[in-house]
């Protein structure tokens, strides 16, 4: 199913909808708007295959433009609009994109990529004029309106988020047949086991250039359901916004877990969510007495999935299985699991190693590098990939995570994972915000270094250091605390609160 099915149903049922301004777009409306743009981009000469990328903060048109690609056989990469223009420019480039959408909040990106994307055929300016670009709602007018008549289904190829180096591209197969024939594939796990349908009413705190955020807002509209779409994430103003539009589901990551956790008691107190039926979380690990907190204000409607942008396989675990198997992020509900050291062979059951999901086929390659592909998969089994997570399964067949492969610490030969670190300290009442990383050191090869950005009001300094490190000592082994404790006003995250550590670790050397 796709926009048009429910236009046909339920044609003033809103799909879209802006949570600070309620700015809308029914189902009758995106279908109408896509169908022009698909129309329009085809009339320009696009093919299924072509890639239409776009530069967009959160606005309603970001899903015309997804649908527009999707209901017509192209890809559609979204992209980070907080990116500099030579990082934008090396993903519309390297996507090969025939179309640029941009935003006029990003003229100034727009204009700078011009001489650094000559494949782009097609630049259209969104929201106002940007010089050299053709204008949006242009475009739309004098596009036909009757749908395509060959509907191909598309999908997106978004690029990693770059925390640990360049973005790549996650390119999946085209689907074989139209828009109105073949769904996504993930829309069946994901719907059937969050409850989405057409009384869904979808909460999405985060920017819609990433992958969770997109996807899931387009598995809503597949189901017929309404995405409330914030402009940005705040803390206070996400609480309002289930309230005010009688939010069933939402999603989430951690640190906006711990953002609202650490609220004024009064805000907290006000929140009533009682249409509040689901709150998804996923995109990083989240810390055990976090979850236990969230769980012990919302009630049991956590549920939290584990996954990754290039859909190797899916672990999801609810509330009450949960606080039985706390810290886990559940059985696999897509692909097998299998634990590998690092010559590739199995470990056993509660050993730590890279983790595998095996598959039927190869989901995705990374666009233009066979090299990552082939490292992204299994030397003996060739479709078992890896994004490079470590962890463990329990007797009980339960995933643990431990961290990112590329984030641990080797310190006198000893493995420490910096999550265990950072999880014992995000909820202490000094701290705002931290990073646990890994340093040169002549001694021990590698040292722990905590970089962490001191609550409102505490003063940075020794006396602080010491705190934290008593804290830490109650709480994991000596050899596990930092060595070096640093102060900052700020630490780099992405959008969905992802730590960019190679950044961190950049500006410690420097």
């Amino acid at each position: 199913m796709y926009p048009g099915t429910h236009a046909a149903t339920a044609p003033d049922r809103p799909a879209v909808v802006m949570s600070d301004t309620g700015a809308a777009l029914t189902y009758a409306e995106l279908d109408a708007r896509s169908a022009r743009l698909a129309r329009a981009l085809h009339d320009r000469g696009l093919r299924r295959g072509d890639d239409v990328a776009l530069i967009a903060e959160n606005r309603l048109e970001v899903y015309e433009v997804f649908w527009a690609a999707v209901r017509s056989g192209l890809y559609v990469t979204a992209i980070n609009f907080h990116l500099t223009p030579p990082e934008a420019a090396y993903i519309i480039d390297d996507c090969d994109a025939a179309a640029l959408i941009v935003s006029a909040a990003h003229a100034d990106v727009a204009g700078a990529v011009v001489g650094d994307t000559p494949k782009v055929r097609h630049r259209i300016a969104l929201g106002g004029p940007i010089d050299g670009h053709d204008d949006y709602e242009d475009v739309m007018a004098s596009a036909d309106p009757t749908p395509l008549a060959h509907q191909p289904r598309g999908t997106d190829m978004l690029y990693s988020s770059g925390t640990t180096g360049r973005p790549k591209g996650i390119k999946k197969a085209l689907p074989d047949g139209t828009v109105d024939e073949v769904g996504d594939p993930l829309t069946g796990i994901f719907g059937g086991a969050y409850g989405f349908g057409a009384d869904t009413v979808y909460l999405c705190p985060a920017p819609l250039y990433h992958a969770a955020p997109l996807r899931f807002g387009g598995m809503v509209h597949e189901l017929g359901g309404t995405v409330v779409v914030m402009p940005r994430f705040d803390a206070a103003a996400a609480l309002a916004a289930i309230d005010t539009y009688a939010v069933t589901h939402s999603q989430w990551v951690p640190t906006m877990f711990v953002r609202m956790l650490k609220l004024p008691e009064s805000v907290r107190a006000s929140f009533d969510g009682a249409t509040h039926r689901v709150a998804v979380h996923a995109a990083a690990p989240c810390p055990v007495d976090v979850k236990r907190a969230m769980i012990d204000w919302w009630g049991p409607i956590l549920q939290e999935y584990y996954a990754a942008t290039e859909a190797i396989g899916i672990t999801m675990i609810d509330s009450a299985t949960w606080l039985a198997q706390p810290g886990s992020v559940g059985r696999s509900a897509l692909g097998t699991i299998h634990v590998c050291d690092d010559d590739g062979g199995e470990v056993p059951t509660g050993e730590v190693g890279t983790i595998w999901f095996e598959r039927d086929a190869r989901p995705f390659t990374y666009h233009k590098d066979p090299d990552r592909t082939e490292d992204a998969y299994h030397p003996d089994h060739p479709t078992w990939a890896t994004t490079g997570d470590i962890g463990y399964v329990d007797e009980a067949g339960f995933l643990h995570l431990t961290d990112r492969k590329a984030f641990m610490i080797i310190s006198g030969g000893v493995n420490i994972y910096p999550q265990e670190v950072e999880d014992a300290l995000t909820l202490h009442p000094d701290v705002h915000d931290l990073a646990v990383v890994g340093m040169p050191d002549e001694e021990m090869g590698e040292q722990v270094v905590a970089v962490v950005q001191p609550a409102d009001g505490v003063a940075a300094g020794p006396d602080l250091a010491a705190r934290l490190e008593a804290h830490l000592r109650e709480q994991i082994a000596g050899y596990k605390v930092p060595r070096r404790w640093v102060f900052t006003d700020d630490l780099p995250r992405t959008a969905t609160g992802k730590l960019q550590k190679h950044v961190v670790k950049q500006r410690l050397s420097g």
